[in-house]
Parts: C-alpha cells; structure tokens; sequence
C-alpha cells in the first residue's frame, strides 16, 4: 500500500514533502527541534511543548514504543511532530504501544520527512517561526495562508492551559520532611517524584494559584514549575511569587519558574532566537565553575547582569549559571532571601543526572 502523503509549511515558505505518520488531519504551531537522542516519549508529553511541531533531530525514532509509566503528563502534548524514519518494529520489554498507535490515539499528526537535517540548519539560521503540518492540502501556498493566520507564540498565556484544574498531593513513601507548595505552570510528572523522594509532601496547585492560598497552606517551601508560552503573559504567577518572597518562604523555581523569577525581582524576558531543547546543553555554576550536561526545553529566557550582584526589590541578587554555547542566563540566586532558580530541567527524565543535587539544595534551604 502506498504511503499517505503529507506537507510541512514553515512561515517563511520553506516546504517539506513526506508521508503521513501518527493521526490524519491539520495542524499549526511553533516549529522548533530537539537534539535528544532518547527520551521521545518524555518529550511528546512535555507540557512545556504545548502547541509546538516537534522535529527530532536523532535519524531514527520509535524503535522502543510507548509505555505507561514514562509519560510526564496524561497526554501528548505536541501540537505536531516530525520525524526522518519511523521505526518499523517495536522492540523494547517495556513497550505496551506503538509511538504511531500513540500519536493517532491522541489525534497528533506527524510527518517523515528525509531533510530534518536541513529543517534543523534552517530554524537554526531563521530562527523558531510558526508552522503547519497537513495530510489533507496538497498546496503549499494554501497551507501557508493558514499558517500565517495562526497565532504568535510572543504573547502566548499557555501555562493555564495545562496546568491541574485542581490541587493534588505528592507523597513519600516515608516520613514527611518538609511540606512543599508546587505551583504548576506545565509541571512534568517526574517533578513532585523527585521531591517525594526525598521526604518532600508536595501540594501541586493551579497556575493562577495566589499567594495567600499558597501560604495557607503553611509549606516549607515553594516551587514553581516549567511550562509553555510567553513568560510576559503570566502576570498571575508574577504576582503570587512577589508575594511569597515578601513573606520569605524558601522558593525554587525551574525553566518558567526561573522566568518568573525574574520578572517578580524587575528583570526583562525575550525570546531566543531558536531556543534550548535537548539532554546536552553545557551550564557552567559561577559559585564552583563546575560543569553541568542538562536537560532543557525553552523558548524565551531572562535578561540579567553578569558582571556580579544587582538590586532587586527584595535585596540583592545574582546570576548563578550560564549557558556556555551562548551565555544565556540559566540561574538566579537571591543574596538576601532564600530563593534560586535555573532554567534547565534537574528532574532529568529523560537526560543527565548532573542537576539533581537542586532538589537536595532546596531541601537544605527549607531546613534552614
């Protein structure tokens, strides 16, 4: 039988033909690429890929299938994804479904295609721009209309859109150490694992939670969480960190947690030019000079001062981590209140273990 045909569009016009895998139908998002060799799965179910077309850098993606118990949120989250050779066998001992079985099962439609590589340069010369992945138009020039009426990802409020409409709790299997308030802007399932794993009750609450709901609940500490869209349009969580940080709770915030940082202590956020998503990027901690290999997955960042402490409304603060293939700020540390942050992801499922210690940190801020 012959292959399904099937178009990707980018907003400047560059096209690209393949055929059809995962559901049948349109879709439009932010195309952008990811450089992880493993861990397909996680990144389909990401929460911070929300409304975005996904290609895989790695040649060959699928062979392993799709389980129950890897999935970091309860669907798939990409808006489109884009692939250069499916895997014709499932073969892992884990595997309970194929990825094409998944992605058809939650109504996301994909495209091989045998230029990634060339897609890949292009976004990286041009930049993170809209796109639309069709199996019905046969048209470019059509698809592209409809692309360009596709909205923005500048401006975006995205993190209500898959944050838990209602609170739930983490627990350890042992004796509750600290109690943590866990603001979800697009938490990722590992994420409270982590923190219950070392004595943490973790209360996951709504984006657009308020500062006086989040210390009614008297925690330790608060973490805000990574997540999609524009940090400019969540204003809500802006304000619920303000608040946490008058009333000097311990805060640790990750990704969109870190943006929000940021912009509660005055800084400005922009977006990158093609942004940071993968299981290798090099971040370099300024206090020990120590190299990290992380896993990332954002679209915009904070802008900072790096040439030593600045003031904040809250006291004095300053950039912890950078990024060493570009200096983009991936940390925050206040000098007077305890709060930090990073932008990377220390969960790391999938990816390195180098960020792990962060949970332990927070762990010790609390107790302090």
């Amino acid at each position: 039988m012959t292959a399904k045909q099937a178009l990707l569009v980018l907003e400047d016009g560059r096209t690209f033909h393949g055929t059809a895998y995962g559901a049948e139908g349109e879709a439009f998002g932010e195309m952008v690429f990811n450089t992880g060799m493993t861990g397909y799965q996680e990144t389909l179910t990401d929460p911070s890929y929300h409304r975005q077309i996904v290609a895989m850098t790695a040649p060959h993606i699928g062979n392993t299938g799709v389980n129950d118990e890897d999935a970091e949120s309860g669907r798939v989250q990409v808006a489109g994804y884009v692939l250069r050779e499916p895997s014709r066998v499932t073969s892992s001992w884990r595997a309970e479904r194929s990825l094409e079985d998944e992605l058809r099962a939650y109504g996301v439609i994909g495209i091989a295609v045998q230029g990634t590589r060339a897609l890949t340069r292009h976004l990286r010369d041009r930049g993170a721009m809209r796109a639309g992945v069709s199996t019905a138009e046969t048209e470019p020039a059509a698809l592209l209309e409809r692309v360009l009426a596709s909205p923005d990802m500048i401006g975006a409020d995205l993190a209500r859109v898959v944050s838990t409409a209602e609170p739930y709790v983490v627990r350890p299997d042992g004796q509750v150490r600290h109690r943590v308030a866990a603001v979800d802007l697009g938490i990722k399932t590992m994420t409270p694992r982590r923190m219950a794993e070392r004595g943490c009750e973790v209360h996951v609450l709504p984006a657009t939670v308020t500062t006086e709901e989040i210390l009614a609940l008297e925690p330790d500490g608060v973490f805000y969480s990574n997540g999609p869209g524009d940090p400019a349009a969540c204003d809500y969580a802006v304000t619920s960190m303000k608040g946490v940080l008058e009333a000097g709770t311990p805060v640790f915030g990750i990704c969109l947690g870190n943006q929000m940082l940021g912009r509660a202590l005055g800084l400005g956020t922009y977006k990158l030019r093609f942004g940071h998503r993968g299981v290798n990027q090099p971040v370099q901690d300024r206090a020990t000079g120590r190299v990290h290999i992380t896993s990332h997955n954002h679209g915009f960042a904070v802008e900072a001062p790096l040439d030593g402490p600045f003031e904040t409304p809250y006291g004095r603060a300053e950039v912890s981590h950078v990024d060493l293939n570009d200096g983009v700020v991936e940390g925050l540390r206040l000098l007077d209140r305890p709060a930090f942050s990073v932008q990377y992801h220390p969960e790391a499922a999938p990816g390195p273990h180098d960020a792990t210690g962060l949970f332990e940190s927070f762990c010790e801020l609390m107790t302090r």
